[in-house]
């Protein structure tokens, strides 16, 4: 009935038997457990993308948690229409409830195809599908410690086994139940620690036990029905999901970590920087600061410049007016540059006379540059 899953399973042990028996000789315990190892190490490699898929699927439920809240508050008496939102919400996320729970889904069917090959491993068959009748008797006769690995405590009448206890099995079985418990704990509790507080619900809660308490306690109640096979499949599909669950929750924290550092340079390059000039005004607006600058230059220049008239005007009329008007030109040029800040600029007294004649003059008030009616100075 379901042949379609044993085929496939028991292909794959049969090549990684091949492959170990060629190592450790075919009849060797050692090649079937590893064998069944890496059978495991094949599927779950095969698994690996919809694993991550679901990693990443479950971290964006995580991040609209809260809004999924919201929905559930506000249409808590009509479900037809929660749900509808719901569906809205999952699809403007990119999200698909389902794949989250793909992987999982799919280790069911290798689990039941693998319990049902181990048990066909059975004295006098054959063939048990790709396994020819030599290599039914090499699972039969290998032992582990002396205990067969196709043995269990209590085969529960499977396959038309005994249903007897067979205790001699247990100092192997036990310790195998012991550490494949841990293993399903440790797996649980890591990808539980991974979950957003703030997106934790009743169903959430109740998941959340059965992973972490109810799971384990199982494997030590039914590993007494499981093969020695089986148990090493179990405890190696564990040591690999512990393994991936680290690894990929690593990458994916690397990127986000990524992420933030791209955003701040973002933030960064788009913040003015230190002693940036501000942005240039509208035309037809001046920046007040700008314009008390100019204003200032301005009367400074205009100060320099009357000083420097008054003195060529005084140099017109005689000869000892010349000094003078030399000496004054020397001094309203110091004046000056002590007076308006000239000198701090990097202008000077000659500048501003120059700037006097050749059209700062318009700008000089109406009474400046009369002959006061003193007359002359002597």
């Amino acid at each position: 009935m379901l042949d379609f899953i044993y085929y496939p399973v028991s292909f794959i042990l049969w090549c990684w038997h091949k492959v170990f028996g060629f190592v450790f000789g075919p009849d060797n315990a050692i090649s079937w457990i590893l064998g069944i190892v890496f059978l495991t190490f094949t599927v779950r490699g095969i698994l690996f993308k919809p694993f991550v898929k679901q990693v990443r699927s479950m971290k964006k439920m995580q991040d609209f948690a809260p809004e999924v809240k919201k929905l559930q508050k506000k249409y808590a008496n009509d479900r037809q229409k929660q749900a509808t939102e719901m569906r809205k919400l999952q699809q403007e996320h990119g999200v698909n409830p389902l794949g989250s729970c793909l992987p999982m889904l799919l280790q069911i069917p290798v689990f039941i195809g693998l319990n049902w090959v181990l048990r066909n491993f059975q004295e006098g068959r054959q063939n048990n599908y790709f396994f020819d009748a030599a290599e039914v008797d090499s699972y039969v006769n290998a032992k582990l410690f002396g205990i067969n690995i196709g043995d269990a405590i209590n085969h529960f009448g499977f396959a038309g086994q005994s249903s007897e206890w067979h205790w001699e099995v247990a100092p192997l079985a036990i310790p195998l139940m012991i550490v494949a418990a841990i293993a399903t704990h440790l797996t649980a509790r890591h990808s539980v620690a991974r979950q957003n507080p703030a997106s934790a619900t009743q169903q959430t809660a109740m998941m959340n036990k059965l992973t972490l308490y109810i799971f384990p306690f199982g494997v030590l109640i039914f590993g007494a029905f499981f093969p020695i096979g089986l148990l090493i499949y179990w405890l190696a599909n564990n040591g690999w999901t512990l393994g991936q669950q680290r690894f990929v929750y690593g990458r994916i924290d690397r990127e986000e970590e990524q992420k933030k550092v791209e955003e701040k340079e973002k933030r960064d390059n788009l913040a003015p920087k230190p002693g940036q000039k501000p942005k240039k005004p509208q035309p037809g607006q001046k920046p007040a600061t700008q314009n008390k600058q100019t204003a200032n230059e301005a009367s400074d220049s205009t100060e320099a410049g009357s000083e420097s008239e008054a003195g060529s005007e005084s140099g017109s009329g005689s000869g000892s007016g010349k000094v003078s008007a030399k000496s004054s030109s020397n001094a309203n040029g110091s004046g000056s540059a002590q007076k308006g800040g000239i000198g701090a600029k990097g202008g000077n007294s000659a500048k501003g006379g120059a700037w006097a004649k050749n059209g700062g003059n318009k700008q000089r008030p109406s009474g400046q540059g009369k002959k006061s009616k003193g007359g002359k100075r002597r």
